[in-house]
């Protein structure tokens, strides 16, 4: 067993860190709002820490599951400092490429281990431990962390060195904004056409459309359900990280930059908070 910090407890993180303890590690926690990591602790054997450098100081293995670039590296730099040699930092946080490949030199040069090690599988994998997990780095800061995320994990593949986990993620959001846009057509279409929707989807899901978003969300989508997955503002923070990375390695993204403005549109309809099956309201409301 393990002497873990998790870093982070959201939606995300907050059943991630669970399943460390479930598991039998030791699990020190630490949250921004301390409300959470309370409430945490209220529910799970470990321990909260009052600040970053207190919950890493002891620990093996150190995973933060945060928001954005800024709140990766402000998170990280204290640390990264407190941590002792040896330990590896894992970042679960949806990130760029850039910042990886940063934190694993600071990491190298203090005599610390990274990995960038984003995941896909949303709420509802992270509460189930059915997460995949793409990551970047070193071989043996890898293989120091990657039994221990077998504690939420259903797939676990190491994608190269620091940044190819990011970079894999990427990918990831990339095909599910065609797909989810395409999806969203279909349905719009067959609605239209007075079709019904149940019959199409008993049709079409049997052959080469099928998805796991035409599996789980057709209904929800018909019905204008939108509260059941990552939110839009999320999956637009995402697709900038991939958009921003496109322009650096030369790749063209013109589907993804198009999804990209449907969402705006979304948001400006009040759906910041809606899950991504929501670019069907947008078709629906005629826009």
């Amino acid at each position: 067993m393990a002497d873990c910090a998790f870093l982070g407890l959201g939606v995300m993180g907050f059943p991630m860190a669970g399943h460390l303890a479930a598991k039998g590690h030791s699990v020190t926690v630490w949250n921004r709002t301390p409300a959470k990591a309370q409430r945490w602790t209220d529910t799970h054997p470990g321990r909260a820490a009052d600040t970053v450098e207190e919950a890493v100081r002891d620990a093996d293995l150190v995973f933060m599951c945060l928001g954005d670039d800024p709140d990766v590296r402000a998170v990280a730099a204290p640390a990264l400092d407190a941590m002792k040699p040896g330990a590896v930092l894992v970042d679960h946080t949806t990130a760029s490429a850039s910042l990886a490949r940063e934190l694993a030199e600071r990491a190298e040069a203090a005599g610390r281990g990274f990995v960038d090690a984003p995941v896909s599988g949303g709420q509802a994998g992270a509460e189930n431990g059915q997460l995949s997990i793409m990551c970047g780095g070193a071989d043996d800061a890898y293989k120091a962390a990657e039994p221990v995320m077998t504690a939420y994990a259903k797939a676990i593949v190491h994608a190269g060195p620091a940044g190819a986990g990011q970079l894999v993620k990427m990918v990831n959001q990339i095909c599910i904004a065609g797909l989810v846009q395409g999806l969203s057509e279909g349905l719009h279409f067959a609605m239209k056409a007075g079709l019904d929707p149940e019959t199409v989807i008993g049709a079409v899901s049997k052959g080469a459309a099928q998805s796991w978003q035409m599996e789980n969300r057709w209904k929800t989508m018909t019905d204008g359900e939108f509260e059941f997955g990552f939110a839009v503002e999320w999956m637009r923070k995402d697709l900038r990280i991939a958009l921003d990375e496109a322009r650096a390695n030369g790749a063209r993204l013109p589907v993804a930059a198009l999804v990209d403005q449907f969402y705006g549109e979304v948001e400006a309809m009040g759906g910041s908070r809606w899950d991504t099956s929501s670019l069907i309201a947008r078709l629906n409301q005629g826009r």
